[in-house]
């Protein structure tokens, strides 16, 4: 079981940094991120991946850190797990992998493959995986849910609209329920690619937050203190929160009445939520 204080589990960031770009591993490493994945997929070209999957591995920060893995079914999927077997051998090993275009059976087989005590994070990207949340959430070795959105879209030809990208909402209602039925942490949200909108990423976070989701992806560190503004309580929300749970002290457990609303358990429940969130 992966520890419920993890960054795995805890980050409302998730910054990626390029396999093949093993100068940027640091800078990553120091932009405020909560997590940082460095990537063997998306972001590295076929002629480089040996190069960059070397370098990953090579890299004295990479234990702490998570790797994005090709996925099953490509020429790099099981280079990229003997990797991984050897840098666990060797103490070196990624704390967590984030395995693409996941569903069921390659969820299943991938855990299955990974040395002991590495948190699998699978990318649900494609029709088939939003088909197999339940089951890829409740996989052993599963630790936390994240949307694939662009290849999502991609793969049912969807046209998402920022920030709400409606287009898109069963698909991340769907990753949000499955997590909280199979008591995994709360699902990671996709990426924002309009890079130099800061103000859209916080925005598209702050959806994403409202949805259930407790963290987002990042392609650059530009976008990281949008994203952690936007999964924490806003003052309006706080200021309620804390008269919800002094009304609900001052009444001893029963319902009240608090702003023209009903307060009962489920509605102190959620401002004790706001309230730790808020710590």
């Amino acid at each position: 079981m992966t520890d419920p204080t993890s960054p795995v589990t805890t980050a409302r960031s998730i910054l990626f940094v390029p396999g093949s770009r093993p100068d940027r591993y640091e800078k990553a490493a120091a932009a405020g991120a909560d997590l940082v994945v460095v990537d063997l997929e998306d972001a590295v070209g076929p002629d480089d991946k040996a190069t960059a999957r070397a370098s990953a591995f090579a890299w004295p920060g990479l234990p702490g850190t998570a790797v994005r893995i090709n996925a099953p079914g490509t020429d790099w999927h099981e280079a990229d797990l003997a990797a991984l077997t050897a840098a666990h051998e060797s103490n070196r090993a990624p704390t967590a992998v984030l395995l693409p275009k996941a569903d069921a059976n390659t969820t299943e087989a991938t855990a299955a493959s990974l040395p002991p005590g590495t948190a699998l994070l699978p990318l649900i990207e494609s029709a088939r995986g939003v088909r197999d949340a339940d089951s890829v959430a409740d996989c052993e070795g599963v630790a936390r849910l994240v949307f694939g959105s662009v290849d999502y879209a991609h793969d049912i030809a969807a046209t998402p609209h920022p920030p709400a990208e409606d287009e898109l909402l069963y698909a991340r209602s769907t990753l949000v329920n499955a997590s909280r039925a199979a008591a995994l942490a709360a699902p990671v949200d996709g990426v924002t690619l309009a890079l130099d909108d800061e103000q859209l990423t916080e925005r598209e976070a702050r959806r994403s937050r409202d949805l259930g989701f407790g963290g987002k992806l990042a392609l650059h560190p530009r976008q990281l203190p949008g994203i952690h503004r936007a999964f924490l309580p806003t003052e309006a929300e706080l200021a309620w929160a804390h008269r919800a749970v002094e009304a609900a002290r001052r009444s001893a457990g029963g319902a009240v009445r608090l702003d023209g609303e009903i307060m009962d358990l489920p509605r102190l429940q959620q401002a004790q939520r706001i309230l730790k969130q808020a710590e």
